[in-house]
């Protein structure tokens, strides 16, 4: 689920068990001690270790197995009710704000987060560090924010997600220049985790989809990104610029992008860039929803084949080069019809893998909101490799966790 896998040391064995737990718990909804013993290959014994840790630091909860229906022709259970354990679904933990280029979403979400994204309230993305802040207070005062675990961000461009640091916004330069995790500390005095955004969207699709060990997200939204990831754990490097996808150069585009170059793939398939496209073939300006209507009226247009054929050819170079065959296609592209279909079609023509196997492209709905909380039990409750993140000692032995 949390897209970490370790040296199986006693601690980081501990850890990943722990992860296990939750992320079968997350696909289960509910189960008992035994059957998640035997769902995650450990022992009982260690499987109630586990547990109680979890128990302990108010991750999971007990609940009773559900009565029997009063006609049920089976057998009834006989016995003590054993307990069945659940994620802790009763109280909000997190703050989690999505920070787009023209929206701001935010939820405050428990441990046992929804698989799809379902943001509470939102408003327009300022254009100053300070009117942002403004904003996020106003709308989170509607919200039960107390007695939270952290605050949990999805920020675009290249992030220093250790450091707590914002390198590089191509569409939000306002952000390379503020100390977002001290300005949101400001005004809540807790743990704050900057999240790349669309590390964040294959952190929730791992938690929806746990058995995806290998494969490349990619987002079409406002802006065009991708996360890579291998056996389970997102790839990552001390220079934090990967799947930048977006930013591949296409030949004959002449459009300039946020980022400073000329000609890059996200000016096209992007969000804005499909429209400008689209707008350049009729008499009037249209909107998202007229054209989504477009197409499916009139199918895949040479404007809109010459796109898709462009983005494959991409994506298809970048699968050559990481030695992958799947591919999770998020964001606006998914809405237009025979889209997704049409691109993995030309993916598959221009890939090394379309040659020996088959090379997936699939689409799944936004599950960022279920990233940044794995992230969030990850790096800031579990036993974690970053001190300066993680609770004290005392405080993950508390029980009652204070905040109950």
């Amino acid at each position: 689920m949390l897209g970490v896998k370790t040296a199986a040391l006693p601690a980081s064995l501990r850890r990943t068990n722990q992860r296990t737990v939750i992320s079968l718990l997350l696909q289960l909804g509910s189960a008992s001690r035994a059957d998640l013993a035997k769902a995650a290959g450990i022992s009982q014994p260690t499987a109630g270790k586990i547990t109680t840790e979890l128990l302990d630091l108010g991750i999971l909860r007990e609940t009773e197995f559900p009565e029997e229906p009063s006609d049920s022709q089976s057998s009834p259970r006989l016995g003590r009710p054993g307990q069945l354990l659940c994620l802790e679904d009763r109280h909000p933990r997190f703050l989690a704000i999505e920070l787009g280029v023209a929206e701001t979403s935010v939820s405050a979400l428990p441990v046992a987060v929804k698989l799809q994204d379902e943001w509470t309230c939102n408003f327009p993305t300022s254009h100053s560090p300070e009117a942002w802040i403004k904003g996020l207070k106003e709308v989170t005062a509607k919200l039960n924010v107390q007695k939270l675990w952290g605050v949990l961000i999805s920020v675009p461009g290249i992030v220093d997600e250790a450091a707590g640091k914002i390198l590089f916004s191509p569409n939000l330069h306002w952000l390379e220049t503020t100390d977002l995790t001290e300005l949101v500390k400001r005004a809540w005095n807790l743990p704050v985790l900057l999240v790349q955004e669309i590390r964040a969207l294959a952190l929730g699709h791992l938690a929806a989809e746990p058995t995806e060990e290998d494969f490349l997200l990619i987002d079409f939204s406002q802006g065009v990104g991708g996360a890579i990831v291998f056996e389970g754990k997102l790839y990552a490097h001390r220079m934090p610029i990967s799947g930048e996808i977006g930013h591949t150069p296409v030949p004959g585009n002449l459009r300039p992008c946020g980022c400073g170059a000329v000609g890059c793939l996200e000016t096209l398939v992007s969000e804005r860039g499909l429209l400008e496209s689209f707008s350049a073939t009729q008499k009037e300006s249209p909107n998202w929803q007229t054209l989504v209507q477009h197409v499916k009226e009139h199918g895949i247009e040479p404007w809109l084949a010459e796109t898709l054929e462009a983005t494959a050819k991409v994506v298809a170079g970048a699968l050559n080069a990481l030695g992958i065959q799947r591919v999770i296609v998020t964001g606006r592209i998914t809405e237009l019809p025979n889209s997704v279909e049409q691109l993995a079609a030309e993916i598959k023509e221009g890939a090394l893998w379309g040659r020996f196997g088959d090379v997936a492209c699939a689409s799944a709905p936004h599950r960022r909101a279920a990233g940044l909380v794995a992230s969030g039990i990850d790096r800031l409750i579990l036993p974690a490799d970053e001190p300066h993140l993680a609770w004290p000692k005392r405080q993950r032995r508390n029980k009652k966790l204070e905040a109950i």
